[in-house]
C-alpha cells in the first residue's frame, strides 16, 4: 500500500523529460525483447505499433506552437518522426530488424538524460558542485 503511494507521488513529482525518458525506456524495452530471435509476432506488432505512437505524440507536440525547442532540434526530430511513421508498417511486413528503433530511441534517452542533468545543475548550482566535491 505504501509503494503504491510513494511511486503515485514520485510519478507526480518527475519533470517532462524524465517521464519523457521513462516512456521512452519501457518502449525501448519491448522493441528489444520484440527483436530477438523466437519472439512472437504479436509482440513485434504490438512494440512497434507502441512507439510509432510515441513518435506520433511526438510529432504533435513537436508542430505545436506552444513548443519551446529551438528550431533546428525540433526539424531534426520532426523528421525522425517521418521516419519512423515510414519504416514502421515496412519492419511489420517484412519483419526487419528493428535495431534502427531501438537505436534512434537511445539516442533520444541519452539526450533527455543529459537535459535533464543540465537542468538540474542550472536549478541547483552549488548542491551539484557540493555533490560532485563529495564524490571525488
Amino acid at each position: 500500500m505504501y509503494v503504491d503511494v510513494y511511486k503515485k507521488a514520485s510519478i507526480a513529482n518527475e519533470s517532462k523529460r524524465a517521464i519523457e525518458y521513462r516512456v521512452f525506456a519501457e518502449i525501448t524495452g519491448e522493441l528489444s525483447k520484440a527483436n530477438l530471435e523466437g519472439a512472437s509476432p504479436k509482440s513485434r506488432i504490438n512494440a512497434l505499433f507502441r512507439n510509432s505512437q510515441l513518435w506520433l505524440t511526438l510529432e504533435a507536440d513537436l508542430v505545436s506552437p506552444n513548443n519551446g525547442l529551438d528550431r533546428e532540434l525540433k526539424a531534426g526530430l520532426i523528421s525522425l518522426a517521418i521516419w519512423v511513421r515510414k519504416t514502421t508498417p515496412i519492419a511489420m511486413r517484412k519483419n526487419e530488424d528493428l535495431e534502427p528503433f531501438i537505436s534512434v530511441n537511445r539516442q533520444i534517452m541519452e539526450g533527455l538524460m543529459m537535459a535533464e542533468r543540465n537542468a538540474r545543475q542550472t536549478q541547483y548550482p552549488a548542491h551539484t558542485s557540493e555533490a560532485a566535491r563529495l564524490s571525488a
